[in-house]
């Protein structure tokens, strides 16, 4: 026994052991990002708890314990990817949306109008969502809703979000500087971790941005506060000059100060014009 433990030596670490170690460290890192606070990770739990009842089966010689399992085991794939669909489709996403050559992106020209918009709709308390396309398509979500292909301006925008119209409800998905689609609908966010204080809008536009490399704008209808969403993640109770900065770095250029003079604008203009309604 001791003599086969003294000829016992540490392989090498070569260059491509050393590559190897690393992109297995990757992989494994990137899993546990993607299915961290989901529920994902307490599938994963249940699946780590069965293996483990395996090797109990087999060092214990549970003979039908083992091959209650070892039945099961073929259709372990399938479920898998039943249950993992959503987490592998944000995965592909993940991967696809990567810029490897840097650059391509520039500031949208729209967000002037965009700012200018939000800014009254968070004074009027008016509830809106609204979704920048970056590289990976919206078309499906676009098709949701409905088709307006207009150009993007605040009173446009201001019109649409207008409690009581019939595109008020759902999302705006603005494609290439232009406002493609409204009212259109996003899937939820299932990620348990949030806070219970986040209403449908704000799950919508977390949900959209976990499968795509979208950028949705938020206004909450109950506190006026606005709110941007990215990746996954949620950043609230931001500014004007803040939904600016967080733009302009999600679309790869650095921060810029608008020189477009702000306009004193409400979204009941009848009211400012002297005429109120019951």
């Amino acid at each position: 026994m001791l003599p086969q433990l003294a000829e016992f030596t540490v392989p090498r670490l070569t260059f491509t052991g050393a590559l190897d170690i690393l992109a297995v460290a990757f992989l494994i890192y990137e899993l546990l990002l993607i299915v961290r606070g989901t529920r994902a990770a307490h599938i994963l739990g249940g699946i780590g708890t069965l293996a483990f009842i395996y090797a109990v089966a087999v060092f214990a010689h549970l003979e039908a314990l083992r091959s209650l399992l070892a039945y099961l085991v073929p259709y372990f794939p399938i479920a898998v990817i039943i249950l993992f669909q959503s987490e592998i489709r944000r995965t592909l996403a993940r991967l696809g949306r990567k810029n490897i050559f840097g650059g391509g992106y520039r500031r949208p020209e729209s967000t002037d109008e965009l700012l200018l918009a939000m800014k009254v709709m968070a004074q009027e308390r008016c509830g809106a969502l609204i979704i920048l396309e970056r590289d990976i398509g919206l078309r499906t979500f676009i098709e949701s809703g409905v088709r307006l292909d207009a150009e993007i301006s605040r009173d446009l925008l201001l019109s649409i979000f207008r409690p009581g119209t019939a595109l008020h409800d759902g999302a705006v998905i603005i494609r290439k500087d232009r406002i493609s689609a409204a009212a259109c609908f996003l899937p939820l966010s299932t990620n348990p971790s949030l806070s219970g204080k986040l209403g449908t809008r704000h799950r919508a536009a977390l949900g959209i941005t976990e499968e795509t490399d979208c950028l949705s704008l938020i206004v909450s209808e109950e506190t006026g506060w606005m709110s941007v969403a990215a990746f996954g993640e949620i950043e609230r109770h931001l500014n004007a000059e803040q939904m600016d900065e967080r733009i302009s770095k999600h679309f790869g250029v650095g921060p810029y100060k608008s020189q477009r003079p702000e306009e004193p604008v409400s979204l009941n203009r009848e009211k400012d014009a002297g005429v109120f309604h019951e």
